[in-house]
């Protein structure tokens, strides 16, 4: 009989800090042995962070990093740490080719004991794995303490074949994956159908460790889980957070003991809390402290706050009310209102003497009289950012970008989009769902993420309201004309983000679209706008991608597109 006890460990990393990297998983390891377990294991690419992209190609980098898993080993082992397994991701070499491999390495009794390359390099979507690196070629099962242990990285239990179907001819006592998989809406209960699977393919317990945190344009959500044989849930951490959890192995049992299972996350929470962390970890790992913002009134901007207010704190929020002649009281007073509740700077800068300047030379008509309201408002913005060392955070929603319906050098400036990849009846739903939580006593910063392990509930909100519910409930309005609304240029909303979601994350044509019941003229309304703003969009922030299918990383199409069938 075989008991061997892991430790799971859900970190958040950071690409290229390996330093801070190898002390987090000294550190966690620390902690896994005062909780008893042999083994501890750890995220793809721990010590150089993922994705690290071209980084992989840098010769002096792959031999860093190669030195901080030796130095990491024998550091492991002088506190005393070297019967325990640990299990991590770094980069390797393929001394064959000198290309990079992306590897899982064991560090046991001060040495690097083992190591394994992954098999299936995703090229598709955000991933450009096989262009960086080459591939394992061979599956590898470990013998620790007495258990057979196979191993797998990510793609590799994606994929049917390779080393998973080898190891199923193994009698392996446990599967154990290391994942670096992005968040998306709904991919939790793929991953959990998948692992699945593969348990029941090799006949033993599943172990999935994924990746937490945010890097660029990508969330990790971590939510690591333990399956059995069978297929039963055995243990799931938290999402959106540092983690350590224990799950015990017993070669005896029939049927594998349960550990901790934390309860599945609402799916208006799950987004909201992938876009913070997003921009939380954007902010911390490009060394930012606090963010700059327009106040419109409007709901894009009031969310795009509220988020800032939980990554960061109210305080570190600068919000900045730009009204122009064509500014309602009402707008003016939800900008207030807003700054008020998340405790944020708040400042007003009437733009009509600037807008009189430039006209008085200009002497713009029509939609380049509006468009330069809007950029004179990103003038200010990016003032306020350079000034004070701040984040210009963009407030554009994906049904605008979609659409076109921004201005490029106006509303479109700033280093961050936290909610580019949420169309506009998403950025709805999830402000009702802020409200609610701030209702239930959520207060500013009081998400469950990282950084917020202890649960704290944070700073508690006046009367329990977090974004003006005027902003949720008026109509949309750029407020660039006298009466001007969002549904003059574009498509109801309700209507609009349907036919995008069927273009863009479904990749419908037009026929596609007509068979799905949309009217011509909407159909062919949308397909011109969208084909038409993708110049615009290559030059957008970057956001959090929350959607099977963002703009950026995942959709490529050229900028001249004439094709509309």
């Amino acid at each position: 009989m075989t008991q061997l006890r892991f430790a799971l460990a859900q970190i958040d990393t950071c690409v290229g800090a390996l330093d801070a990297n190898a002390a987090k998983v000294l550190d966690f390891s620390r902690k896994a042995a005062q909780g008893n377990a042999q083994v501890v294991v750890f995220p793809e690419m721990t010590l150089t962070g993922y994705p690290i992209e071209d980084l992989a190609l840098r010769r002096t980098f792959r031999q860093a990093a190669w030195d901080k898993a030796n130095e990491l080993a024998a550091q492991l082992n002088a506190e005393g740490l070297g019967e325990l397994f640990v299990v991590v991701g770094t980069v390797g070499t393929d001394h064959t080719t000198s290309k990079p491999r992306n590897r899982l390495v064991v560090l046991h009794e001060g040495v690097v004991w083992a190591g394994y390359d992954k098999h299936f390099l995703p090229n598709y979507g955000v991933f450009d794995e096989f262009r960086i690196f080459s591939a394992g070629d061979r599956s590898v099962t470990l013998e620790m303490n007495g258990a057979r242990i196979g191993v797998a990285i990510c793609e590799d239990i994606w994929q049917d074949g390779g080393p998973v179907a080898d190891l199923a001819t193994k009698s392996i006592d446990v599967l154990l994956t290391i994942n670096g998989s992005p968040y998306e809406e709904g991919k939790t209960h793929t991953r959990f159908e998948l692992a699945q699977r593969r348990a029941a393919e090799v006949n033993a317990p599943v172990i999935y460790l994924n990746q937490v945190g945010g890097q660029d344009d990508l969330v990790f959500d971590g939510g690591s889980f333990v399956v059995d044989a069978d297929g039963e849930l055995l243990e799931r951490s938290p999402m959106f957070m540092e983690d350590l959890t224990f799950w015990d192995f017993d070669s005896a049992a029939d049927h594998q003991g349960k550990a901790l299972i934390v309860p599945e996350l609402d799916k208006d929470e799950e987004i909201y809390t992938a876009c913070v962390l997003g921009l939380k970890d954007y902010m911390t790992k490009n060394h930012f402290t606090g963010v700059t913002l327009g106040l419109s009134g409007g709901i894009d901007s009031a969310l795009v706050a509220a988020m800032a207010a939980d990554a960061c704190g109210g305080e570190n929020v600068w919000g900045i009310s730009m009204p122009s002649m064509y500014s309602s009281d009402g707008s003016k007073d939800d900008a207030a209102d807003l700054a008020a509740n998340i405790g944020a700077h708040y400042e007003v800068q009437p733009i009509e003497p600037l807008f009189n300047a430039y006209q008085k030379q200009l002497n713009l008509e029509g939609v380049s009289a509006e468009n330069l309201q809007a950029r004179i408002r990103g003038v200010i913005v990016m003032a306020s950012s350079n000034s004070r060392g701040l984040l210009a955070v963009a407030t554009g929603n994906k049904s605008e970008l979609a659409c076109g319906y921004s201005t490029i050098y106006g509303d479109a400036v700033g280093g961050y989009a936290p909610i580019k990849d949420l169309l506009k009846t998403r950025v709805w739903e999830v402000s009702r769902w802020r409200n609610k939580a701030a209702a239930a006593g959520v207060g500013i910063g009081g998400l469950n993420i990282v950084g917020n392990e202890n649960g704290s509930s944070g700073v508690p909100l006046k009367n329990g309201v977090m974004i003006p519910v005027s902003s949720i409930e008026k109509a949309p309005s750029a407020e660039l004309r006298p009466g001007q609304k969002d549904s003059d240029s574009l498509p109801e909303y309700a209507l609009l983000d349907k036919v995008l979601a069927a273009y863009i994350e479904h990749a419908h044509g037009r026929a596609d679209l007509l068979a799905d019941g949309f009217d011509e003229a909407t159909v062919d309304t949308v397909m011109r706008l969208v084909d038409r703003a993708e110049w615009k969009r290559r030059q957008y922030p970057l956001g959090p991608k929350v959607t099977a299918l963002a703009f950026g990383r995942d959709r490529r199409l050229p900028v001249t597109n004439a094709f509309r069938e």
